[in-house]
């Protein structure tokens, strides 16, 4: 049986490469995805920011300069540099960048998880202990990170400048990383939802399923027959991954949709409210102000206006 990894914390070496790595290569703006590594992101942010939704795909991200806020239903996860964020599903959060600067960027880079490689990993590496609180339980988690995942980190970032060396190496690489994080503090995570007969696997499905058609009428009864549960047991667990219940989930993923809509699309907001799923705009108003802070109209104004370069 393999040995756990290392707790000892991470190098400085291995950060600063990593940061060094990202200055030269990271935009100031949303993740960059080399072609050339798939399911690598790379992500550089000059300025903090407040209340950005958006919906986090399974992946495992590290910081390596500066600090984040995640919030997930009416849960906030802070991480920063010591620190690596799990998410095992799709799952709509609001984020806030808290630490960042022009001088000192907000510095990270991600890797898409892969539950195949995960699952044969967990034939190999050593179970972790399982949590029992429902904090343990959710989707969404921390964990220490350490230098043998940081080191990891640095490698894969380094083949970027040795694309002869990407088919062979990445695949090794990739497996390492996703070894560490199961032998790490938020493995018992990953097991739960990777074992194909647990209920959390099974709830798993169901919210993919919801990502999938979350413009249409939710049948939380269709999923959780789909999930083989009573629908007692399916909003128990449901709510246990994600702090939401499936029509909370269900809004906020419509929400930060309709907002990329009318931010990136130029829709108006009576538009976006019927690709979502709405029925009603001035539902889709109250229920948009309620999650934003402000009406459809206002709050797309004041982010542009937000995201106007200030004059030197």
């Amino acid at each position: 049986m393999l040995a756990p990894s290392s707790s000892s914390p991470p190098a400085p070496g291995a950060r600063a490469s990593i940061v060094r790595r990202l200055l030269e290569r990271a935009i100031n703006g949303p993740p960059q995805q080399p072609p050339e590594i798939p399911g690598l992101m790379l992500v550089r942010i000059d300025q903090p920011f407040q209340n950005i939704c958006s919906v986090y795909e399974p992946c495992v991200a590290v910081i390596v300069q500066g600090s984040k806020r995640v919030k997930l239903g009416d849960e906030t996860l802070c991480y920063g540099e010591d620190r690596y964020l799990i998410t095992s599903m799709d799952m709509p959060v609001k984020t806030a960048v808290v630490e960042a600067s022009a001088e000192r960027p907000y510095l990270g880079v991600a890797l898409r998880l892969d539950w195949r490689e995960i699952a044969s990993l967990m034939l190999e590496s050593p179970a972790p202990a399982l949590g029992n609180t429902a904090r343990d339980s959710r989707a969404m988690t921390t964990g220490a990170l350490t230098a043998p995942l940081l080191e990891a980190f640095d490698r894969l970032l380094a083949l970027l400048d040795q694309p002869e060396h990407i088919p062979a190496l990445a695949p090794l690489i990739k497996r390492e990383i996703y070894y560490r994080l199961l032998v790490g503090e938020a493995g018992a995570r990953l097991r739960q939802i990777a074992t194909v007969d647990s209920q959390s696997h099974q709830v798993a499905r169901a919210i993919a399923s919801l990502n999938a058609r979350f413009t249409e009428p939710l049948r939380v009864e269709t999923l959780a027959r789909e999930s083989g549960m009573s629908l007692s047991t399916f909003h128990h667990h449901f709510k246990t991954l994600t702090a939401m219940s499936p029509l909370q989930y269900q809004k906020q993923l419509r929400l930060t949709e309709a907002r990329r809509l009318m931010l990136s699309e130029g829709m108006d907001a009576s538009t976006s409210a019927f690709r979502v799923g709405y029925e009603s705009p001035s539902q889709f108003s109250r229920e948009y102000r309620r999650m934003f802070g402000a009406p459809p109209s206002k709050d797309i104004a004041d982010f542009r206006w937000q995201q106007e370069p200030v004059a030197a």
